[in-house]
């Protein structure tokens, strides 16, 4: 009985060491990589992240889409709209389904 106590003790101390050494881990992953002491392509690609980031907040959709892009995407709605009715292609459907009505069997 008590070895049985003492490999649950064992389990339940080595869950805790794990994801104390995880979260610790995370965290310093997160402080050792400032911006100054990464490599220099790490620091290129997540600048042009975040400028693309601050571009498509700005234009409120796909950065440098063009009008070719525009006319398509209205074309594709346009078609999708006559294909499937008129409604609200930006909304997900709202679907309702009704239980059927099933007739008692008597025997």
């Amino acid at each position: 009985m008590a070895l049985h106590r003492l490999f649950q003790l064992s389990a339940l101390l080595r869950s805790a060491v794990s994801l104390t050494l995880r979260r610790n881990v995370g965290l310093s992953a997160v402080l050792f990589n400032r911006a100054s002491d990464m490599d220099p392509v790490q620091k290129l690609f997540l600048d042009k992240i975040r400028d693309y980031n601050t571009k498509s907040k700005a234009t409120g959709g796909i950065v440098d889409a063009g009008t070719t892009y525009q006319k398509n995407l209205s074309d594709e709605k346009t078609k999708l709209q006559r294909l499937y009715g008129a409604g609200d292609l930006t909304k997900f459907p709202d679907f309702q389904f009704q239980d059927p009505k099933f007739d008692e069997v008597v025997k």
